[in-house]
């Protein structure tokens, strides 16, 4: 059960139902109406609330109908945003398990714009407090996550998208009996790797990946900054006379940002980048609106990856060894980012935390030089870095973790046998 459905997602699903077997099947359910709230906080629950009966509804109706008779409803699995859905497990008089990626923080909104440092029990570095969300340092919004927070305790367990490996310090915590939380099922990386995310009928995607067949392995450094990520016309300028400067191949995908929407294509690049960068660099980079991430990072010529950070991102250059240079821009961005560089070794800095409002006005965010992105992209593509030798040892941890009788197989059967227990 996840709490928005966009279109990447239902493509996604629709993909997944052509190809699985009859033990998965897949529901859409209708929408509830929107409530109509001019205050964010109020409407995002009230939003949420508003689907209970809707679910409650549908799943009613699965269980009624379903194949084998003998089915039963076994639990709940959601997402850290459906604590609601919590109400309408326990009218069915199920466990709840939750799919999460984030850990959970108790923070004051008094520590924003601080330089305060603070002890977190899952890393064993001092995090600063300026790499918290910002909307976890926001007092109205605050008071929404705790809550979110404190009804956690009231399911069976967290399925979480780690593996052990990677995250020992934050296993160990929150596998403590003593702090009397719900069991803890470390099951990634959970990831798709069918067709590594590639579009066969789109041209664009499969010159990229054609390019980059011909280039040497871990040469191209690839700039990538999620479904959100885009720039202003500065800041793009800054990266294109940082990718010359630097002299090493390159993808680049490029978008430009909008007050709070989506990004989009830029209708010109001639004009918004440095004059005659396109055709000085014509041979040794490509720039492209979007491209497959999987593939392109699963290629043998990708030696680096400048990234925002999200946590999906995180893994996937984890599981093709591919070393990360930080470039966090919203939400938990800096977290992770703080974590790959400062506490786990797996990546170099670019930024290491933002300023100002992702998606407000161009001018509200923080410019970095050339001179800043050059520097981290030479440290990311040297080729015998100390950084580049820990990603591929846990690159092949990664690996070792999904199969049979892995730290992740493990968890997830586990998982599956306490599931089970609530049908015998």
């Amino acid at each position: 059960m996840h709490g928005f459905q966009t279109t990447s997602y239902s493509s996604y699903i629709a993909s997944l139902s052509t190809t699985s077997n009859d033990r998965l099947r897949f529901s859409f359910i209708s929408s509830a109406d929107r409530p109509n709230s001019p205050d964010a906080e109020p409407n995002f629950i009230s939003y949420m609330e508003s689907y209970k009966p809707v679910v409650k509804a549908t799943v009613a109706k699965l269980t009624d109908y379903a194949q084998p008779p003998s089915s039963r409803l076994a639990g709940f699995v959601m997402d850290i945003f459906c604590t609601t859905m919590i109400d309408v497990a326990n009218d069915f008089g199920i466990h709840v398990q939750y799919l999460s990626d984030v850990e959970k923080c108790d923070i004051i909104s008094e520590l924003k714009d601080s330089e305060t440092e603070l002890e977190v029990p899952c890393l064993t570095r001092s995090l600063p407090a300026k790499c918290f969300p910002s909307v976890l340092l926001n007092k109205e919004w605050l008071p929404v996550f705790l809550r979110q927070a404190r009804r956690f305790r009231e399911t069976k367990g967290f399925l979480v998208n780690t593996f052990a490996e990677l995250e020992p310090q934050a296993m160990s915590f929150l596998s403590n009996g003593d702090n009397n939380l719900p069991t803890v099922y470390a099951v990634g990386p959970v990831l798709s790797v069918k067709n590594n995310g590639l579009d066969s009928a789109d041209d664009k995607q499969t010159e990229i990946l054609r390019w980059l067949d011909d280039q040497p392995d871990r040469s191209v450094v690839f700039l990538c900054f999620g479904s959100m990520g885009g720039f202003s016309e500065d800041q793009a300028k800054e990266i294109a006379i940082a990718l010359e400067r630097s002299s090493h191949r390159f993808i680049w995908c490029l978008r430009r940002a909008t007050p709070m929407g989506p990004p989009e294509e830029f209708t010109n690049l001639e004009e918004i980048l440095p004059e005659g960068f396109l055709d000085r660099t014509s041979e040794i980079g490509k720039i492209i609106g979007w491209a497959p991430q999987r593939a392109v990072l699963a290629s043998p010529a990708i030696g680096g990856f400048v990234s925002h950070c999200g946590w999906n991102s995180i893994l996937e250059s984890l599981w093709f060894g591919v070393p990360i240079a930080t470039w966090p821009l919203y939400a938990e961005q800096q977290l992770n980012a703080f974590e790959m560089v400062e506490e786990l070794g797996l990546g170099v800095e670019i930024r290491n935390h933002f300023q100002g409002v992702y998606m407000a006005a161009e001018t509200d965010m923080e410019l970095m030089t050339a001179e800043e992105i050059e520097r981290g992209v030479r440290c990311l593509m040297e080729k015998d870095s100390d950084v580049r030798d820990r990603v591929r040892k846990m690159s092949e941890k990664s690996h070792m973790a999904v199969m049979d009788g892995g730290s992740s197989h493990a968890a997830l059967v586990k998982f599956i046998q306490e599931v089970t227990r609530n049908i015998s």
